[in-house]
């Protein structure tokens, strides 16, 4: 049988008025207009997750509490917010890594308009997505066989892991930062995309010039903050940017292959 070992907080941790056995949570309420923090106390219980205490308080407290969720498994990415300041799946965040009677904060995510408390509109996301163009498959052979190599797959394979959870975007300084850079700038999740297009060995479009005007890659400083957030570990940016960085290089700015070209176009 397993046993929980529950550490009582510091005295000067912990609000002199808030026992051990509770929860204090202070949720962001409000919609685009403003809003202020709300606290919360509810009483702990074993094996919960954010979004368990978050459901709590809305079917006890505060009915009209706006959260989305979905499949609370962590695959439909519904229920990303700001966790004490980090951006996290509500539903994968496990309440025993937080202190009982430490206030705990949940916000909604910062680079995106606020619709009403934690729910937040990505739909710039969506609008980006509709520029990504869409693969184009080379023909089949003569035998009427397509061939990769597994190697090949396996690549391109961590892309698809994303679950649009847009935990990323969230995070990327170069969105959440300035509000302006939404027009140049697609963002770590769809430089996903351009990757996955650029490697698939059946594809036949060079997307180099795309990423490079449409998403703007070259303003990405390669932090890795993307990668430290994504809840499907994908390493977006050794294994995406940074690649796909080096192949806009190459097309637009490697003196030998601009010569290569250049005599090309003569002949």
């Amino acid at each position: 049988m397993s046993t929980v070992t529950t550490v009582e907080p510091e005295a000067s941790a912990r609000p002199s008025n808030a026992p051990a056995g509770e929860w204090v949570v202070k949720i962001w309420r409000g919609d685009a207009n403003g809003g202020s923090f709300v606290d919360y106390r509810v009483p702990v219980q074993e094996g919960e997750v954010v979004l368990d205490v978050v459901h709590r308080i809305q079917a006890s407290q505060a009915n009209d509490l706006a959260v989305r969720w979905n499949c609370k498994a962590g695959k439909c990415g519904s229920c990303s917010a700001e966790i004490d300041g980090k951006p996290r799946l509500m539903c994968m965040t496990r309440m025993e890594n937080f202190t009982p009677g430490v206030p705990l904060t949940v916000t909604p995510m910062k680079t995106f308009p606020i619709i009403k408390d934690l729910a937040t509109d990505v739909s710039f996301n969506y609008e980006v997505a509709q520029r990504v163009p869409s693969l184009k498959i080379a023909d089949p052979g003569p035998d009427g066989v397509r061939r990769m190599f597994q190697v090949d797959v396996d690549r391109i394979q961590e892309y698809r892991k994303c679950i649009e959870c847009f935990l990323c975007q969230d995070v990327c300084h170069v969105i959440r930062d300035h509000e302006d850079n939404k027009r140049y700038f697609a963002g770590p999740r769809f430089f996903l995309r351009y990757a996955e297009m650029s490697m698939h060995p059946l594809n036949t479009e060079d997307v180099r010039t795309m990423a490079k005007e449409d998403g703007g890659i070259g303003f990405c400083n390669i932090t890795k903050c993307c990668t430290e957030v994504c809840p499907e570990s994908i390493k977006i940016t050794d294994n995406a940017i940074i690649p796909m960085k080096e192949r806009v290089v190459d097309r637009h700015y490697d003196p030998i292959a601009w010569l290569g070209r250049k005599i090309a176009r003569r002949h």
